[in-house]
């Protein structure tokens, strides 16, 4: 049953989200509250055309932030179109039927705000951050550049070379390297396995007919979430969406359903080396982990502050605190649909390779068979909720909450499920987690002066036997 709003009865209880349908299966036309307390609210509409609207009303604040997510991401591509998603990121901020790239800028300048996209294996998103006056330019300029990109041949030539710039920039820097050298031994031949940027041949050998293809089939909008966040109101949001995207509103679609599945990894390469003539050495190692569909991705993030979250964590504590191998050393994770990893970082010098990757050897078996303390636990659990709740300070950071949340799961969290999630984790769960996936085969990547993988320590190819 609907109210004459349109929104869902029933759908919060006394401020908390109840459970519904996931966002790609509401009815379409309907809008459903899926939070609301303290002033704030949270709404989704599902329109017919498959497009969702989601919002976060924030009354306190003077700010507004505008998110389209598509999903479509750099898994999306053939390995002949590698790096196309990115390629076409930068391709449609340089003009529209209205409007040229310096209009765009400069129109954007003139309020003092900011207007961006990036690129990620699985999604891309587009977005501005304004004042809260300036609602109604953010989300024109938009849904402007996202769906009346002119993509003209002159522009796909300019943007190849600013594309292969920014491959440059990353191949000078060690850690950008590193992390895309360890995915690639992780994942071998797998689209994750590849850069996001694409590699130097595959761009120089983009076409123009092959990228806008990509375009006009990937970019629709059963496969797009509008977010908006701040001092807005959810029916202004969807006059202005229904303004700026038109007529396009008009056909019908369903909405694309987030994700899942199990990766199947074909080809993983167990270590990647990358020749650098650097003044350090670059490690990074770890294992194929959780998706983030998996209920355990709590306990996994416990883990990973454990492990390298912090200057208590195990890893610096016992690298750089107690043996001064590396100045900097860490843990991460990374959630996909259907698969993930936990990897560590180790810059430090060439002739301390060995042993700083005997020591991370070391601190990934203890954990495993030992699992880690009650204190560890409890560190790690403050260390995400005081993270998770000082990350949502600004109205980009909420807009990305909910922009992301409703694309890669279909549905909303609010901040205090979540951190019923994260204080639910006992040691026992995270012990259980540990002794999975840190007996996992071990995938490692080196950036630094060696010239061949028999160059580097015994350690290293202890790591990953």
């Amino acid at each position: 049953m609907t109210d004459k709003n349109g929104t869902a009865a029933g759908a919060t209880t006394r401020g908390r989200p109840r459970q519904g349908a996931p966002g790609h299966l509401q009815k379409p036309g309907t809008t459903r509250v899926l939070e609301s307390s303290a002033g704030s609210e949270v709404r989704r509409s599902m329109l017919p055309s498959g497009l969702r609207v989601i919002t976060e009303r924030i009354p306190s604040v003077r700010s507004a932030s505008v998110g389209l997510w598509v999903q479509v991401g750099s898994r999306d591509e053939r390995p002949e179109v590698a790096g196309a998603a990115h390629y076409l990121e930068h391709l449609l901020f340089k003009g529209t039927a209205r409007r040229t790239a310096k209009g765009i800028a400069e129109e954007m300048d003139a309020v003092g705000g900011e207007l961006n996209a990036f690129t990620a294996k699985e999604h891309t998103c587009y977005y501005a951050h304004v004042l809260d006056e300036d609602l109604p330019l953010a989300l024109d300029l938009v849904c402007d550049v996202v769906f009346e990109a002119v993509c003209g041949p002159r522009d796909f030539e300019t943007e190849r070379g600013v594309v292969l710039e920014e491959i440059a920039m990353r191949d000078d820097d060690p850690e950008d390297l590193l992390h895309d050298a360890f995915v690639e031994a992780l994942f071998g031949e797998h689209a994750l396995g590849r850069p996001v940027l694409g590699t130097e041949k595959s761009i120089q050998d983009m076409e123009r007919d092959a990228l806008y293809t990509f375009y006009k089939k990937r970019y629709t909008l059963p496969r797009m979430v509008l977010a908006v966040a701040g001092n807005i109101e959810h029916a202004q949001v969807m006059r202005l969406a229904r303004k700026a995207i038109g007529d396009r509103l008009s056909t019908t679609g369903s909405a694309v359903a987030p994700r899942t599945g199990r990766a199947r990894i074909p080809g993983a390469r167990k270590l990647v080396l990358h020749t650098d003539d650097t003044e350090q050495a670059h490690l990074m190692l770890g294992v194929r982990a959780l998706d983030r569909h998996d209920e355990r991705r709590f306990a996994l993030n416990v883990l990973n502050a454990a492990l390298g979250g912090g200057m208590s964590s195990r890893l610096f504590q016992e690298v750089r605190e107690r043996r001064g191998l590396a100045y900097q050393v860490y843990s991460s994770v990374g959630l996909y649909a259907d698969t993930g990893t936990l990897a560590v970082y180790a810059g430090c010098q060439p002739d301390r390779l060995g042993e700083v990757a005997s020591v991370v050897r070391e601190v990934l078996l203890d954990v495993a068979a030992n699992g880690i303390s009650e204190a560890e636990v409890v560190r790690g659990k403050g260390q995400l909720r005081g993270a998770l709740v000082l990350g949502l300070e600004d109205t980009s950071s909420r807009m990305s909450r909910i922009g992301k949340s409703e694309l890669n799961y279909g549905d909303h969290l609010s901040v205090e499920q979540t951190l019923e999630r994260i204080n639910a984790v006992t040691a026992s769960d995270v012990a259980a987690l540990a002794r999975d996936l840190l007996r996992r085969p071990v995938a490692a990547a080196v950036v630094g002066p060696y010239d061949h993988a028999d160059d580097l320590p015994s350690q290293v190819h202890e790591v990953i036997a």
